[in-house]
């Protein structure tokens, strides 16, 4: 269990030593992970910047990820949920996620460019991941702009989403075992807020 985000970033912290003085770039997933990134760049003294994907819920269960969407219109999605939902509701559902992500990027950046990830080691990070579409969208999403390495951070994850994500980066780092998911991110932390975007924005402005 972890106190708050800011608990699970700085454990995470440590696992990261490693990483400490290499040149390495921490890409948060907001707006959760934001929060976990700070409190690493700062105690790392590496550099912050934010990799955005939205989850396309499901129609019948909105917090169930059939798929999800980048600001590019980048998609993944979970195969045997997609067969069956409307393709027109998916395309204008795929569509909506895709804007909203186009505007938080334009939101949270505030005219900041994006930091160069090729020849880096990158380092995604999360709050956690339940069904882990989001985060292995933000792997496939990275992987194409030539990183040396990518490393995916997450304080917990279920076991099914750590074995997907452990053969599709490069490493996988945990705080807590896969078999101990207990359903849900948020159950996993005794505070587990809703972060809001002007938190979100006033720390990627000190990175």
């Amino acid at each position: 269990m972890f106190r708050d985000r800011r608990d699970a970033g700085e454990q995470l912290a440590k696992k990261l030593e490693k990483y400490r003085g290499t040149g390495a770039v921490l890409l948060a997933l907001p707006r959760g992970g934001v929060v976990l990134a700070s409190s690493i760049a700062r105690s790392l003294g590496l550099p912050l910047d934010i990799a955005i994907v939205r989850k396309i819920g499901h129609p019948g269960n909105p917090e169930y990820a059939a798929g999800a969407v980048d600001e590019n219109g980048t998609t993944l999605w979970n195969e045997s949920a997609k067969a069956f939902i409307d393709p027109q509701w998916l395309k204008g559902e795929t569509e909506r996620q895709m804007n909203e992500a186009k505007r938080r990027s334009a939101l949270y950046r505030a005219g900041k460019p994006a930091l160069p990830l090729a020849s880096k080691v990158v380092i995604l990070i999360d709050d956690g991941a339940a069904t882990g579409l989001s985060m292995r969208l933000a792997v496939k999403v990275v992987e194409k702009q030539n990183p040396a390495r990518v490393v995916v951070a997450l304080p917990v994850a279920a076991e099914d989403t750590a074995q997907s994500l452990s053969q599709e980066a490069d490493e996988l780092v945990m705080l807590e075992p896969p078999a101990e998911f207990l359903g849900a991110v948020g159950a996993h932390y005794d505070l587990f807020p809703q972060v809001e975007d002007e938190e979100v924005i006033e720390l990627l402005r000190s990175r």
